[in-house]
């Protein structure tokens, strides 16, 4: 997912450089929507991997 965030923020890039203002910032919504939902995902991996590392206390 975050191959995606970052194809679709260099699609911006380049559309803001070309002078595609509309494209530029659907593209750039789209990359910032999808960066945010994989930082949620990863944070989420992370809380669920460090809380199954613990082993049972005795």
């Amino acid at each position: 997912m975050l191959y995606w965030a970052a194809v679709f923020f260099i699609i911006a890039i380049v559309a803001g450089f070309l002078g595609f203002g509309g494209v530029a910032s659907a593209a750039g919504g789209i990359a910032q929507i999808l960066f945010f939902v994989f930082l949620v995902i990863f944070l989420v991996a992370l809380v669920m991997g460090m809380s199954r590392r613990r082993g049972p206390t005795i």
